[in-house]
């Protein structure tokens, strides 16, 4: 379908682009079944993008590319649910199930009882609003978290940017659920992180030099808490509606007819379900799903069964936490026992050193492991773990196995003496000898020599990925050699190879050499963001290091660049200014980007330019403003040479603050900050005004 703009209305040629966009967004991220390719929707969404600019009076709330607002929340506003988002009990086998049906006949008399089981999957349940408009439409109003049960937070932001929870429900779907004339409604369901995204995720913090995430689950809820929309919508979380409220009471006569109305409305239900007359039934389905655990897109950790009439429902009522008309069967943990053998002390990229525990191998959930992460020596001491411990070892989202606990020998098993002295982590790098450094307040320790043969390889392999440099050809296998022939040492000898050297390597032809160095070549223009990703400074991930480019231009810019100055770049903050200074600080690295600088690596990026009005100045926003949102106050401060923080300290210029502000105020009176108000901050905007 193609829209003639010129033909028709541009309040019509908008509203036919966002239809469309809502129809291939509902295939794409609820259906799994997208027709048209990411570059046509890119396309399609571009352009509806430049006609909202053009005609912002246009723009609404449930517009497609309204979904990330952009403005960071200050806090979470604590809301009452319209009814208590309640717990389940457990169920961990058959005898459990058993006993739990016995009691749900028993109570239900003569009223039929039916099961509807649907996955229980791992994430964090939300309570997601609607409101009926004039238009007939219902549009997104607030998104909840379960919270206590009784009040949730207010993280309506961030439900906004899950693509298949839809902004809009038509009118037309309304009717097709059955729901016409009602004034609203609400869905509860569960929110996840694929485990594609969990591992993208997981890359990203180990490319910063940040630890990594636990788990899908850890993350999902971690990220639906994350105060900045932007960094939300970039974690592609998804949601799984189960439940379908009107006024707060049940909309449906039943669980499986609820579902039927959430798939009619437009929402994500998960496909993997049933209904059951008996308990056998219940238990082949169990089986059924327990089997296909491992190849599932995202986590569970069971199946919940509820009975499906709502009158036998009501009848079977509540005990204090939990409905009796329902229970989650919790599947075994994906773990087993196993003997550690060895304390392992890796070095990464950054130079952290991690112990990892060589385990005795074992199968869990289809695959053999013989390592597991302890992430750092606190979890090592909190866990009690020493050469020789049994360990349970969890496996889950296929990341690294974790020890989730020390346990008793096995009767009957056989194994190393467990050591007497528990583990301390090494004064010096295990690799190269250079004393570890501990900065103050943190656990991690450090090896600084940038030259440490581990260090390095990790750097190389990171230096070449693809979203980094991107040099094609250059893994572990080639880059080993390449450091035992002592033809690199540095990152910057990547760039004075030639093919006389890579002909002496193992497996390396004449084609492969040629394509390799024609790579490298090519790697000079990747750019400064880039590079500066590439040369391993501590918390400068991608969006670290395209916010430097743009802020300072060239690499002698911002090695020259104090913190303060620094910290004037968005997202910046002392932590990892002073991660950027120590490392332009270190005489080694001034000589690898002199190296780089001189073979001819693209060290500049074009500049953003910024006025100079509010130029020095750190705001501060809360409460709300009469004629600018807060994100458009940001955004004006910003151009006019601003920055906008989240915190209010004694550095902070200007507070400006609305109606309804918040504890901001009262921080900034506590320490002296001036405050002002929407007129003042527009006044002192005025030279920009047109």
């Amino acid at each position: 379908m193609t829209h003639k703009t010129s033909e028709i209305s541009s309040e019509e040629a908008i509203e036919a682009l966002r239809e469309e966009l809502r129809y291939h967004e509902h295939l794409y991220y609820v259906l799994d079944a997208p027709v048209i390719s990411d570059a046509e929707y890119d396309a399609k969404m571009r352009a509806l993008r430049v006609l909202e600019e053009a005609h912002p009076e246009l723009v609404t709330e449930d517009s497609p590319t309204q979904r990330v607002g952009g403005r960071p929340a200050e806090g979470f506003r604590k809301v009452t649910h319209s009814r208590p988002m309640l717990s389940l009990d457990n169920a961990y086998n058959a005898e459990e199930l058993q006993a739990w049906d016995r009691r749900v006949r028993e109570l239900a008399g003569e009223l039929p009882v039916l099961y509807a089981a649907e996955l229980k999957l791992d994430g964090l349940s939300v309570a997601i609003h609607y409101e009926v408009q004039a238009s007939g439409d219902a549009r997104l109003m607030r998104g909840l978290t379960r919270g206590d049960g009784q009040t949730g937070e207010d993280v309506t932001s961030n439900v906004r940017t899950i693509r298949s929870v839809p902004l809009l429900v038509t009118e037309e779907k309304l009717r097709a659920a059955g729901m016409a004339g009602v004034a609203g409604f609400e869905v509860r369901g569960e929110v996840v992180m694929p485990i594609a995204s969990f591992q993208r995720m997981n890359e990203e913090r180990e490319r910063a030099g940040q630890d990594l995430a636990a788990n899908p689950r850890n993350a999902a809820a971690g990220t639906l808490r994350t105060l900045e929309p932007n960094i939300v919508a970039q974690r592609r979380l998804d949601c799984y509606a189960y439940f379908l409220l009107v006024g707060g009471e049940y909309a449906a006569a039943g669980q499986a007819a609820s579902l039927e109305m959430l798939e009619k409305l437009g929402f994500r239900v998960n496909p993997h379900r049933t209904t059951c007359g008996t308990v056998e039934e219940i238990l082949d389905f169990l089986e059924r799903m327990e089997a296909m655990r491992s190849t599932l897109p995202y986590e569970i950790d069971g199946v919940v069964i509820k009975v499906d009439a709502q009158p036998t429902q009501l009848r079977l009522g509540y005990t204090g936490r939990a409905p009796r008309w329902a229970i989650a069967y919790k599947f075994a943990a994906r773990a087993a026992v196993t003997q550690v053998l060895e304390i392992e002390v890796t070095v990464g990229r950054t130079g952290k050193l991690s112990p990892v525990a060589v385990l005795r191998p074992v199968g869990i959930g289809g695959t053999t492991v013989e390592r597991a992460g302890l992430f750092n020596a606190d979890e090592v001491a909190r866990l009690g773990v020493r050469v020789g411990s049994w360990v349970r070892v969890e496996r889950g989202g296929d990341v690294i196995p974790k020890i989730a606990e020390v346990v008793p020998k096995p009767e009957g098993e056989s194994g190393i003496e467990e050591s007497v002295e528990p583990f301390r982590m090494p004064d010096a790098c295990p690799v190269c000898g250079t004393i570890a450094r501990q900065a103050e307040g943190e656990v991690d320790r450090y090896c600084v020599n940038t030259d440490c043969p581990a260090r390095l390889l990790q750097s190389l392999l990171y230096f070449a990925h693809r979203g980094v440099m991107n040099i094609d050809g250059l893994g572990e296998a080639l880059i080993q050699q390449l450091l035992d022939s002592g033809l690199v040492r540095s990152i910057a000898d990547l760039y004075t190879l030639n093919e006389e050297q890579l002909l002496k390597l193992e497996r390396v032809g004449k084609k492969s050499a040629q394509s390799l160095l024609e790579q490298i070549e090519r790697s000079k223009q990747a750019g400064l963001a880039r590079l500066l990703m590439g040369v391993g400074i501590r918390f400068v991930g991608e969006r670290t290091a395209e916010l430097l480019a743009g802020a300072f231009g060239s690499m002698e810019a911002i090695a020259a660049a104090g913190r303060e100055e620094l910290e004037m770049v968005d997202e910046v903050g002392p932590k990892v200014a002073a991660s950027i200074r120590e490392f332009f600080e270190n005489e080694r690295n001034q000589a690898l980007v002199e190296r780089l600088r001189a073979v001819g690596v693209k060290m500049t990026a074009e500049k953003k330019q910024r006025s100079a009005e509010l130029a020095g100045m750190t705001f501060v926003l809360t409460g709300s403003f009469p004629t600018m949102s807060r994100e458009e106050a940001k955004a004006r401060i910003e151009a006019a040479g601003g920055k906008v923080s989240g915190s209010v300290s004694k550095k902070t210029s200007f507070v400006v603050a609305g109606e309804e502000a918040g504890s901001k105020l009262d921080k900034a009176q506590e320490l002296g900050v001036p405050v002002i108000d929407e007129a003042t901050l527009l006044a002192m905007l005025e030279p920009k005004a047109k």
